[in-house]
C-alpha cells in the first residue's frame, strides 16, 4: 500500500510539506498544511456506521474523549488518496481505491478507525474484521491480519517521520481472531536510525484480556517528496 502511495506522489504535487527537511539529524518531524485538502463530498469511513458493534463504539468513544485533551487525534479515513493531490479528486481518483477501503458495503471487510498520539509516536487502530476477511472458518485470514498491522504501523511511521515504505514485517500469530470481534491494534515507533524506522505492534481484544498477535516492523524513509496521508 505504501509503495503505491509513493508512486503516486512522484507523479503529482503534494498538498503538504514538512516543517523541516527529513534527514538523519532532523528526524522525527511533522507536517504543516500548505493548502486546503479538497475533501468536500468525500465520505470519512473512520466515523461510526450501523455495522459497528457495541464494543467498537465503546472503544471509539473512549479515544474520542481522550482526543479532547489534545494528546490523541482521530485520523480521517477515505477510500482514495487522490484528494490529497492538486486537481479534481473525482478525476484523479477514477478506478483507484485504498486497499483497505475497496468494498462498497459497510462491515464486510476492514471496519476500522485510527487515533494518533504524537507525544508517544503511537498509532492505535480500532478494528472489526468482517466476513469477507475469512480464512479458517469463522476466523480472520492471516493476510488480513498482516494488512491491518502493516497499515497501522505504517501510518504511525508516516505521522512520526514522514514518507516511508515497509521494508520488513515480522508477525507472531498467537491466538486466532474471530470474525466480527472488536480489536485494538496498537503500534509505536521504537527508534529511528538514519532512514530506518523501527516499529512494534500488537493486536489485543477490546478488553485487553487476549493478546492475538505481536509484530515488529522496519520502514524505510523514502526519497520521494514527503507527504501526508489519512488512512
Amino acid at each position: 500500500m505504501l509503495k503505491s502511495c509513493a508512486n503516486l506522489l512522484q507523479r503529482y504535487p503534494t498538498l503538504f510539506t514538512p516543517t523541516q527537511l527529513l534527514t538523519a539529524r532532523s528526524l522525527p518531524r511533522y507536517f504543516s498544511i500548505s493548502s486546503t485538502c479538497p475533501v468536500e463530498g468525500l465520505r470519512d469511513f473512520g466515523l461510526p456506521n450501523a455495522t459497528w458493534g457495541p464494543n467498537l463504539h465503546d472503544l471509539y468513544n473512549k479515544f474520542l474523549e481522550l482526543s479532547k485533551t489534545g494528546l490523541w487525534k482521530r485520523i480521517p479515513s477515505h477510500n482514495t488518496i487522490a484528494h490529497h493531490l492538486e486537481g479534481d479528486p473525482r478525476e484523479t481518483g477514477i478506478g483507484k481505491r485504498m486497499f483497505l477501503r475497496n468494498l462498497d458495503r459497510d462491515g464486510v471487510g476492514f471496519e476500522y478507525c485510527m487515533f494518533y498520539n504524537k507525544a508517544e509516536s503511537r498509532m492505535v487502530c480500532l478494528f472489526q474484521p468482517g466476513p469477507y476477511l475469512e480464512g479458517p472458518p469463522g476466523y480472520a485470514h492471516g493476510g488480513s491480519v498482516a494488512t491491518i498491522i502493516d497499515s497501522t504501523a505504517g501510518a504511525g511511521a508516516v505521522y512520526t517521520c514522514g514518507s516511508v515504505m515497509t521494508a520488513n514485517l515480522n508477525i507472531n500469530y498467537l491466538k486466532p481472531i474471530p470474525l466480527g470481534c472488536t480489536l485494538l491494534v496498537d503500534s509505536h515507533v521504537e527508534k529511528i536510525e538514519g532512514r530506518k524506522v523501527y516499529s512494534r505492534c500488537h493486536i489485543q481484544s477490546h478488553d485487553g484480556l487476549i493478546l492475538h498477535t505481536e509484530a515488529t516492523g522496519k520502514e524505510q524513509n523514502t526519497t520521494v517528496t514527503p507527504f501526508y496521508l489519512t488512512f
